[in-house]
């Protein structure tokens, strides 16, 4: 895109977009205050062994993934063939009807409050149902800011919808927190945890309504031969003298290898994968999803835990500013290197911790400082770098098939956390440490695919792309 945009209208634009990733965050971290209630309300009173317990534990806070997956599956497609806009409407409106759902999912099979576990499968299918709006909106919000903004701050501007995902986590803690203080441990099983998960219909309608006044992408205008519409909107956007070249970049770029996913090699899709996979294999949704529970084995109370969680979320968001203003100077693949490293040594510091029982201030130190890791570099550059490194004919099917296998890494990660967590063998032996040191190992490895197989796309258009993935082209470039 062209340097010389009215920022102000690409700022708004890329706001409203964000709030596709502020409800990524808020549905993320609101089961976080709700996992004891679930336990309590739909799987204790099976009475099931501890393994097969934990089992369904896990699959039950982690079944929203399931729906993210196939909604990341599908949003590459839904995005080019209906619209970048379209198809976050349509993860708006899940968005609303799943909140109030997964809150109250006995209506319509029983009475509220008094069905038990016979409640378990509605509540699963709402919270699938959320997923597929986050798998659509994971995919779709960065991808409509990357086709509106200047290259000049591209990586800044997308870099915002990370910082929308971690807003949406921090307000969901506090809202998570105010609605514990509300009553007693009874009361957050019987009502507070509907609350919860409720909350989330009041930004979800807010964000459909907004959805409604903003404009297509140039892009996919011209990839739908509506060149006058494309035309338009780069009119709204940018400076007159620069849209005739604009358009002509884009058109070249469309018609160009359009619509074959191997038009450019395999590498590039492997590496686009590989990006989500160590993304989630890091453990950063072990931390978010299961924070109050990480601080109860650390000794904390239920209002404690959910406080220092909390404090976690504003270390989120305060270092994924970092970030925004460093991505776009630094560059994308520093950052990352970084963080991993800073990661790595977080993780093994925090399962070294638990297994010497030494889980105090220094505990919740590490953790801040994983996070912090996590913010200035995975957390928002990993996004920037999906958002970017696909050539335009094929990004939305190769941008779909990587993050649904970000979405199945996310999965893996949150569903085996709550086994390796509370399976007493393993406990015996690191006390609660085990899942971090893994973490630890898989933020090396990242740090280093990062350094052998991933481009510089710092200040690059999106039309350049293809040329990181042509012949001679080095992962250093």
């Amino acid at each position: 895109m062209s340097e010389k945009k009215d920022g102000m209208l690409v700022v708004i634009l890329t706001s409203i977009a964000t709030l596709g990733g502020l409800l990524f965050g808020y549905d993320t971290a609101v089961i976080s205050g709700a996992v004891s209630s679930i336990d309590i309300n739909f799987v204790d009173p099976l009475n099931l062994p501890e393994t097969l317990r934990n089992s369904l534990s896990g699959f039950t806070i982690s079944s929203a993934l399931f729906g993210c997956i196939i909604g990341g599956s599908v949003a590459g497609a839904l995005g080019d063939r209906f619209g970048r806009r379209n198809g976050l409407v349509f993860a708006a409106v899940l968005f609303v009807l799943s909140a109030i759902g997964s809150a109250l999912p006995e209506v319509g099979f029983g009475t509220i409050g008094e069905m038990g576990p016979r409640a378990l499968v509605p509540f699963v299918c709402y919270r699938i149902i959320c997923g597929v709006g986050v798998g659509i909106a994971s995919l779709l919000s960065p991808l409509y800011i990357a086709e509106i903004a200047p290259k000049s701050t591209r990586g800044r501007l997308v870099s915002c919808n990370q910082l929308a995902i971690i807003m949406g986590m921090v307000v969901v803690y506090f809202v998570n927190w105010a609605i514990a203080l509300q009553g007693s441990e009874e009361w957050l099983h019987a009502v507070g945890w509907r609350l919860m998960l409720g909350s989330e219909a009041i930004p979800a309608v807010i964000f459909l309504g907004l959805l409604m006044t903003v404009p297509e992408t140039p892009r996919w205008l011209m990839m739908h031969g509506r060149e006058a519409a494309a035309h338009a909107v780069l009119t709204r956007l940018g400076s007159e003298s620069d849209i005739d070249a604009v358009v002509a970049e884009i058109r070249a770029s469309v018609a160009e290898k359009s619509g074959r996913l191997l038009s450019f090699g395999f590498k590039v899709i492997v590496v686009g994968i590989m990006i989500s996979v160590f993304q989630q294999l890091v453990g950063i949704n072990a931390i978010l999803y299961y924070a109050p529970l990480m601080f109860k084995n650390m000794g904390a109370t239920t209002d404690s835990a959910l406080l220092q969680t909390i404090v976690v979320g504003v270390a989120n968001a305060s270092f994924t500013c970092v970030a925004i203003f460093t991505v776009d100077r630094i560059g994308r693949k520093p950052l990352m290197i970084i963080g991993a490293a800073i990661m790595a040594v977080s993780m093994i510091v925090i399962g070294l911790l638990f297994n010497l029982q030494m889980v105090g201030l220094g505990a919740l130190v590490a953790v801040v400082a994983y996070i912090a890791g996590f913010a200035v570099s995975w957390g928002p550059v990993a996004w920037v770098l999906l958002a970017e490194i696909f050539p335009a004919p094929i990004k939305g099917t190769a941008l779909a098939i990587a993050v649904a296998a970000q979405w199945i890494a996310n999965l893996g990660v949150s569903w085996t956390f709550k086994v390796l967590d509370g399976n007493s063998v393993l406990n015996a032996h690191f006390n609660h440490g085990f899942a971090y040191y893994f973490y630890g190992i898989m933020s090396v490895l990242a740090a280093l695919f990062v350094y052998r197989y991933v481009p510089e796309t710092k200040g690059k258009s999106l039309e350049q792309m293809e040329q990181l993935w042509g012949p001679g082209a080095k992962a250093g470039a």
